[in-house]
């Protein structure tokens, strides 16, 4: 039974190889569960709406600095390249001879970049927002008392960069599904363990 166990994982340590660390997978599910939330909760339940949007705000910090000092394949300089980049690879996964990556392919590196974007801006939009209709957070000496027209702008934002951040999550999961079916792996599997085959 030892020496079936050990044969195994010897198998797979030649097979599949590590690509993403621990932090990178807690932190992405992690943040599509406080976005989820914040998202369903919004003026109904605001205490949870507000603690779930501090989360996302140290998420994206962390995600940031991890971007520049992490593993190999969580680093910027790995998965980032010029958006022609990204688009030819998209054009390639439509004729079928997309090249596979280990790590993150050009289209989905850009989506992670177009994802921190707005994930910042909804931050942000939803600070002045708390600012100004709460009187609370950090936004709220400079806000406090702005005008309606300030309130209305900011609110109208903070939506408006959610609701693309539906729309990102749902191009997101398409990619994932089609690099998938395309390089015959599990992607979502593959955030939850760690693990692409080399």
């Amino acid at each position: 039974m030892t020496l079936w166990c050990k044969r195994d994982s010897i198998m797979d340590s030649e097979q599949n190889i590590r690509v993403w660390d621990p932090l990178i997978r807690f932190s992405h599910w992690l943040l599509v569960a406080c976005f989820f939330i914040a998202y369903l909760s919004e003026d109904d339940l605001m205490d949870i709406h507000v603690w779930a949007g501090y989360i996302i705000i140290a998420l994206l910090f962390s995600r940031i600095i991890w971007g520049f000092i992490g593993s190999q394949y969580a680093r910027f300089s790995d998965f980032v390249t010029p958006p022609a980049t990204a688009f030819k690879y998209v054009s390639d996964s439509l004729q079928l001879k997309a090249r596979r990556y280990i790590g993150h392919n050009p289209a989905g590196g850009l989506m992670i970049i177009v994802m921190l974007i707005t994930l910042t801006l909804i931050s942000i939009t939803g600070l002045a927002v708390y600012g100004i209709e709460e009187q609370a957070g950090p936004l709220a000496p400079w806000l406090s008392g702005s005008s309606e027209w300030l309130e209305d702008i900011t609110e109208e934002l903070h939506e408006f960069f959610a609701n693309l951040m539906i729309l990102l999550v749902t191009i997101h999961l398409a990619g994932v599904v089609a690099e998938s079916l395309l390089h015959r792996e599990n992607l979502a599997k593959a955030m939850i363990n760690g693990y692409k085959r080399k």
